[in-house]
């Protein structure tokens, strides 16, 4: 039985405890990265800040490095990632809906790339959609819960995002979490 998402989002909460202020640094080097950069620096940026993320929901230090770890194995990350987005892409061509379904389907890709990094992108993804069969309505209730935040956010002038981005991406990361241990 998966955790409910209040349950998600205070371990989200209780990993950040004593880090906020380098998670509010992550956030702004990924909002200025994602300003600059190109699109193909993207999703290994994407990457390290889903790893940073739960390697601090696994009660490890939120590093700065590791929003870089990507770097390491550039092709490596980058491949995956892109894919993932690409096909989300493609499924949108079709119609909306699809590409959402697709979204959350993949969800899992960059925790599982973190943890089988040996794996191609294609048997990656597919694990992503085997380990969110049935779950991908939870994972968007779960994103859904963070509207509210983000209104405000939006009404601070985008400043709250800092602490938002995160909150959520430590939600997700103890999302994966538990997802990981139900399904083992």
């Amino acid at each position: 039985m998966l955790k409910h998402n209040s349950k998600l989002r205070a371990e989200a909460c209780e990993s950040l405890n004593g880090k906020w202020t380098t998670g509010v640094v992550i956030s702004l080097i990924y909002i200025c990265c994602s300003a600059a950069c190109p699109v193909l620096i993207m999703p290994v940026l994407k990457y390290g800040l889903a790893i940073a993320c739960l390697k601090s929901v696994r009660g490890k230090a939120l590093k700065i490095d590791d929003l870089f770890d990507g770097f390491g194995n550039f092709f490596t990350v980058l491949i995956p990632m892109f894919l993932m987005y690409l096909y989300v892409c493609l499924w949108s061509l079709l119609f909306f809906v699809p590409g959402i379904v697709k979204y959350y389907s993949y969800a899992m890709t960059p925790y599982l790339l973190h943890e089988n990094p040996a794996l191609g992108a294609d048997t990656l993804i597919c694990k992503s959609m085997k380990m969110m069969k049935g779950h991908k309505m939870k994972l968007f209730l779960l994103d859904l819960s963070f509207i509210g935040w983000g209104l405000l956010c939006v009404l601070s002038l985008g400043i709250g995002f800092l602490w938002l981005i995160p909150y959520v991406q430590s939600a997700r990361s103890a999302f994966y979490e538990d997802l990981r241990t139900a399904t083992v």
